[in-house]
């Protein structure tokens, strides 16, 4: 089976992420391969290198996060242009992971995807787990992770589908408001009622 891991910023996703891999399950991390498919060598790399230029890259051929940042964050069709790169490519590279996986004998696959929603990703899924936490919760802690005054808190949860929109489209929740220890204990029950093994 494969399920799409997801939530919003400050839900604690990565929090359930990484209690899936202590449990033996594979998660394949959408950032990490955005990470990877933008390294020398790689395909969208040289893409990326003819798109914006030299400027965006460091004298080691690395690709300068913070500058291509500057570049797209106000520009739309620069966006667009980096994201019609990197996107087919982390796709793929997603892709051929969950393959490797099922071959070597694994029986379960999360692809844990930030924005899931928002690139209207269902499709790579079987079953949508959403990481959720209110609204409220998200703010605090972005406030006290991020250092963020509260308006940069709040326009960064704006900057995504509400969390509540996403627990309606979800096909299980896990409600991360409250310990820990909670989370994981609903982590164990949706295991064992979707009877998933690694």
């Amino acid at each position: 089976m494969i399920i799409g891991l997801t939530g919003s910023i400050a839900t604690g996703k990565s929090t359930i992420a990484g209690e899936l891999i202590r449990l033996g399950y594979t998660v394949i991390d959408a950032d990490q391969s955005a990470r990877k498919v933008v390294e020398p060598g790689q395909e969208a790399h040289q893409k990326i290198r003819e798109t914006f230029g030299d400027e965006v890259f460091t004298e080691d051929g690395t690709l300068d996060r913070p500058k291509l940042g500057e570049i797209i964050f106000n520009d739309e069709q620069k966006r667009s242009q980096l994201n019609q790169i990197v996107h087919p490519a982390v796709r793929a590279d997603m892709l051929a992971q969950k393959d490797r996986a099922f071959a070597s004998g694994k029986h379960t696959v999360f692809l844990d995807i930030p924005l899931l929603f928002e690139s209207e990703l269902q499709w790579m899924v079987e079953k949508i787990l959403v990481v959720y936490a209110p609204p409220q919760v998200q703010k605090e802690r972005l406030m006290n992770r991020n250092s963020y005054t509260e308006q940069e808190a709040e326009s960064r949860i704006a900057s995504q589908i509400s969390v509540e929109k996403k627990r309606e489209q979800a096909d299980a929740v896990i409600n991360n408001s409250g310990s820990i220890e909670q989370s994981y204990e609903q982590l164990q029950q949706l295991i064992k009622e979707w009877e998933l093994t690694p």
